[in-house]
């Protein structure tokens, strides 16, 4: 293969077009640089297993083998795995890091860079740092938010979690961060701890969104079937869109909304976890509010777009991580959007959304307050979002910065 082109092998993503954010960055990451001739993208994927690869979902794939295809003109390898539980997510990371380097060998690839997200595999990690770079590579390394944090793991998994993050950090060439509050924690936590005690090389490169306007019109049927199916119109309704899980807060926002009298409806996009959902049911009984609408996930991007711009307002409940996908999304397409008040999320929106706290009734009053906005306020909040991702934020800016971090341009 030509030395002329750089290599980048994309691990951590369970598949592509997925609402994770590590899915929607590779996404958009090999569809910017799709036609440039100097980089060839290599993505793992899961073959089985939660929110594996299904690659009849996305337009434009050239099947290559049993579970190997093309896809932006990148080359995407599927990952069959054991069904082991919480496990799977290191075995996935170290059976496509062995795929990696032989791939890598097998083809005499010069200076490969192998792009790592998340910190799962610590304890594996030296290992493959001392293969990567005797065939000549870099390991890159997204260490996400805090995993550490996260209220669906045990204290002894938090425990793992905080060491792999550690040893990940010692064990890379770079690490890229998405957020400058994420940047700022690993030179706190980790300065002096790198080989021989150097400080970790670090770069901030955010995640990016889109500020265009769906293709879909008003009346297209594809729109009005979906609301009518789900019981919802526009500009009738706050969204939340994302994985759902303890962290991003749905228990506060649900219980919230319950309390607000507002006489819009809120609808949840996600991929339902049903022992989850029970909880919260049990919790907050939330089914006995016609307005809470679990209205399933969307895949379609130019529909999902659609119902995010209609929306008269966007919930963002997450608190753990760095700059969140979906947050970008909300903000390039919603108008009004209603954050919780973190680090990262103020980091990101600045003065273009309004912020709430988990106190109780705090959201509940933000929701009644913001149902009585005028017309040209919820609009000068809409202008100043869409401004935000375009001057820090658009996929083209983000992509370009990590043509010039691959050194592809």
């Amino acid at each position: 293969m030509s030395d002329k082109v750089q290599h980048v092998f994309l691990v951590g993503a369970k598949s592509l077009g997925a609402y994770g954010g590590y899915e929607t960055f590779i996404n958009k990451l090999t569809e910017y640089h799709q036609n440039n001739p100097k980089i060839k993208y290599h993505a793992a994927c899961k073959a089985n297993g939660d929110g594996c690869m299904d690659e009849t979902k996305l337009d434009g794939v050239k099947k290559l083998s049993e579970n190997e295809f093309e896809y932006h003109n990148a080359h995407c390898f599927k990952i069959p795995l054991p069904n082991v539980g919480a496990a799977q997510a290191i075995i996935y990371d170290t059976k496509a890091l062995d795929y990696c380097c032989r791939y890598i060998k097998e083809n005499d690839i010069k200076n490969p860079i192998v792009y790592i997200m998340a910190c799962r595999i610590g304890p594996w990690i030296a290992k493959y740092y001392k293969k990567i770079h005797k065939l000549g590579g870099k390991i890159y390394l997204n260490p996400d938010g805090h995993e550490w944090k996260r209220a669906k793991w045990s204290r002894p998994i938090r425990k793992y979690w905080k060491l792999s993050e550690q040893k990940m950090v010692k064990y890379s060439d770079l690490v890229i961060c998405d957020s400058v509050n994420i940047e700022k924690y690993i030179h706190q936590c980790y300065d002096g701890k790198g080989i021989k005690g150097v400080n970790p090389k670090t770069i901030f490169i955010a995640y990016g969104a889109e500020t265009r306007k769906s293709k879909l019109a008003d009346d297209d049927k594809t729109l009005s079937d979906w609301y009518k199916s789900k019981g919802l119109s526009a500009k009738n309704y706050y969204l939340v869109v994302g994985r759902f899980v303890p962290e991003n807060n749905y228990e506060t926002m649900i219980k919230e909304f319950m309390q607000s009298k507002s006489k819009r409806d809120f609808a949840i996009i996600t991929n339902v976890n049903d022992k989850f959902l029970e909880e919260l049911e049990n919790k907050l009984h939330f089914r006995s509010d016609k307005r809470i609408k679990f209205v399933g996930t969307v895949y379609n991007q130019e529909l999902l777009m659609k119902i995010r711009e209609n929306a008269y307002g966007y919930f963002h409940g997450h608190e753990v991580g760095g700059t969140n996908p979906s947050l970008l999304e909300a903000l390039g397409a919603t108008d009004l959007n209603l954050l919780l008040d973190v680090g990262f999320n103020r980091e990101v929106a600045e003065d273009s959304a309004v912020y709430w706290n988990k106190s109780d009734g705090n959201l509940a009053l933000l929701i009644e307050t913001t149902d009585n906005l005028s017309p040209d306020e919820i609009a000068k909040y809409g202008k100043k979002a869409k401004q935000r991702i375009q001057n820090a934020y658009s996929w083209q800016l983000i992509c370009q910065r990590y043509a010039e971090c691959f050194n592809i341009l």
